[in-house]
């Protein structure tokens, strides 16, 4: 299409088979003539991001979105089309995977089982597994719905370290090896179908959707749901706890089935208290320290008495608001004018000993 982003695809016969392989988050297409003299096969591999999906419906009924379109020669005829509208899925020519993903959860279990358990010295499983789930390195074909409904069904507290988690898997399996070594590849089987751990569940949850006898998203009515909702156990469910992780992901849990609800942490303080556990209590320089016994060896001076202060009760309101008010420090005088008022002062106050009255 013309706002399609994805390369031309440089394709061209009359007739020609189409083969799919999936591998994690990608798929690989491979166009095949008829007619091997016709055209070299041409493979496409895609990325689907959060909303692309094949669609086969009659060509002259083409959906809104569709970026790439393979036309069938019957009639009338279809169309096997990409369709993405929010265009964050992609295609490229060439049947390379993307490097950085790791064996599939699906299709490659044990290369999967055995790429996680042998790398947890990386720094990826210094993060909580929550985050570690959706790494493709490792867990290529885990996203947001499958991390929640594995992590809720063990029980996982979503922000446990993953090291912590899965090194304990480690464990588990040499328990398993001493106790009975003799195990047959079917009692394996029945042993993980009853007791799976993470790693187990990462490659059969996703086999639930897949295989499942009604399917629970159906390409040609992305608009139903019903099914795939009747099928989740956590994510999206009602009553479910939800929050974003360090990445901005939303991660659904349940509080009440591994323990408290984590409190949610300024990231700038979290970074804080990482470097410097104390950093929360105030430390005691030699600043301070001065500041403090020069305030303790200064008493507070008392505050001075407004005239008419115990006169009248509005004598008191209007000398309550004058110390409220910000003090400012009059002008200094000339020494002589502060010696004439002070002299001024004592003859007032002697008169009022006496009883007379003071000149105005």
């Amino acid at each position: 299409s013309a706002v399609g982003r994805g390369p031309e695809v440089p394709f061209r016969s009359e007739a020609y088979r189409i083969s799919a392989l999936a591998r994690g988050k990608e798929l690989r297409l491979t166009l095949s003539a008829l007619d091997p003299d016709a055209a070299p096969p041409q493979d496409l591999v895609f990325r689907f991001g959060m909303s692309g999906s094949f669609r086969l419906c009659p060509a002259a009924e083409l959906p809104r979105h569709a970026h790439l379109r393979f036309l069938t020669r019957e009639s009338p005829r279809r169309a096997l089309c990409f369709v993405d509208p929010r265009r964050f899925g992609s295609w490229r020519l060439g049947d390379a995977w993307q490097q950085e993903r790791g064996p599939c959860v699906v299709s490659e279990y044990q290369a999967f089982r055995e790429n996680v358990l042998r790398n947890l010295d990386d720094k990826a499983f210094d993060k909580p597994i929550c985050e570690a789930l959706l790494n493709q390195k490792y867990f290529n074909g885990i996203g947001n719905y499958l991390r929640a409904e594995i992590l809720y069904r063990l029980k996982i507290p979503p922000f446990e370290k993953a090291r912590t988690v899965l090194e304990a898997l480690k464990d588990q399996k040499q328990e398993r090896r001493k106790k009975d070594p003799s195990l047959t590849l079917s009692k394996k089987v029945k042993l993980m179908q009853k007791n799976p751990d993470l790693l187990e569940l990462c490659h059969t949850v996703p086999m639930e959707v897949i295989t499942a006898e009604k399917q629970l998203l159906d390409p040609e009515h992305s608009d139903n749901y019903a099914t795939f909702k009747n099928w989740l156990q956590c994510y999206l469910v009602p009553g479910m706890n939800s929050l974003r992780d360090r990445s901005g992901r939303t991660i659904w849990f349940h509080v009440r089935a591994w323990g408290q609800k984590p409190q949610k942490m300024p990231r700038k303080k979290r970074a804080q208290l990482k470097a410097d556990p104390e950093a929360l209590t105030p430390k005691v320089t030699s600043s301070t320290l001065k500041r403090s016994l020069r305030a303790a060896a200064t008493p507070p001076k008392p505050d001075e008495k407004e005239e008419g202060e115990e006169e009248e009760a509005d004598g008191l309101r209007k000398g309550r608001a004058r110390r409220r008010r910000r003090v400012t420090p009059a002008p200094a005088l000339p020494e002589s004018e502060v010696l004439l008022k002070a002299k001024r002062s004592r003859r007032m106050s002697a008169r009022r000993g006496r009883g007379e009255a003071g000149s105005p």
